[in-house]
């Protein structure tokens, strides 16, 4: 009898490949968190141990991007450079401004809550904003009221013993016009900010204190979530920084002039 042949046993190895799943990312993630925690760390402890001019011209940049554009201390040309600006002139007159608006018999009950001044990279911003009512123009026209009239005296008072420059914006809201034909919230928020200028030219402003005289229609609406709110309906006046109090360059170095040769 043949002996039967010997079985061989078959081994089969499994090697066990581990995927990465969903979870292969996830130090990524953890990583960035830590990367932007440092950076706001880094951040915030760089504005502790600013300057105060540094610390307020960073505040108003929050309390109004759209102010600064490209001036000095902001915008494109970097919330570091030029913050050696006066602002604290800038604060006196806005100290100036809101105890002679005080004055004003509606102040508490009307006006405290529609006019806003914020020191900005760009000046001083005065914005008067409207009501339902109207309270500073009459609806749909560029008539000042008597409210308005008095408050924008009450700048042209100031601003004109001064130098400085100034700007003058008018803003509506997102409500179509409806007036005459061909007549638009473009033509009505230029309108505006020009009958603002000559009131306060007649209160004592200087004409070539004016720069420019704008009108935005609702392009640059204060209340995106409510296009139609009666504050986006508003007069800005930028009282702009000197062009003195800017840092300016130095001198060239006098050339020295050839010497003669010697014969």
């Amino acid at each position: 009898m043949a002996r039967a042949a010997e079985v061989i046993p078959i081994i089969i190895r499994r090697k066990k490949v581990v995927g990465h799943g969903h979870h292969g990312g996830a130090w990524k993630v953890a990583y960035a968190d830590f990367v932007t925690a440092m950076m706001a760390l880094f951040i915030v402890l760089w504005l502790l141990s600013s300057s105060e001019n540094v610390k307020k011209a960073v505040a108003g940049y929050f309390r109004d991007p759209t102010g600064p554009g490209v001036s000095t201390g902001s915008g494109l040309a970097g919330l570091g450079d030029g913050l050696n600006l006066e602002k604290k002139d800038m604060e006196k007159l806005k100290d100036k401004l809101q105890a002679a608006f005080r004055q004003h018999p509606t102040f508490q009950q009307v006006l405290k809550d529609r006019i806003q001044m914020v020191v900005t990279g760009e000046g001083l911003r005065i914005e008067f904003m409207e009501n339902e009512q109207g309270l500073f123009f009459h609806s749909g026209k560029a008539l000042p009221t008597e409210e308005c009239t008095s408050l924008l005296a009450s700048v042209a008072a100031e601003v004109g013993q001064m130098t400085n420059s100034i700007l003058i914006e008018g803003h509506t809201d997102s409500k179509p016009f409806n007036g005459q034909s061909g007549y638009s919230n473009w033509e009505l928020s230029a309108d505006r900010s020009n009958a603002a200028r000559r009131v306060m030219e007649k209160a004592g402003l200087k004409p070539h204190q004016v720069g420019q005289v704008r009108g935005f229609a609702d392009q640059r609406l204060r209340d995106k979530a409510d296009p139609e709110n009666a504050t986006n309906r508003r007069i800005s006046i930028i009282v702009r920084y000197n062009d003195e109090d800017k840092p300016q360059p130095e001198p060239p170095a006098p050339k020295e002039e050839p010497k003669k040769a010697s014969h």
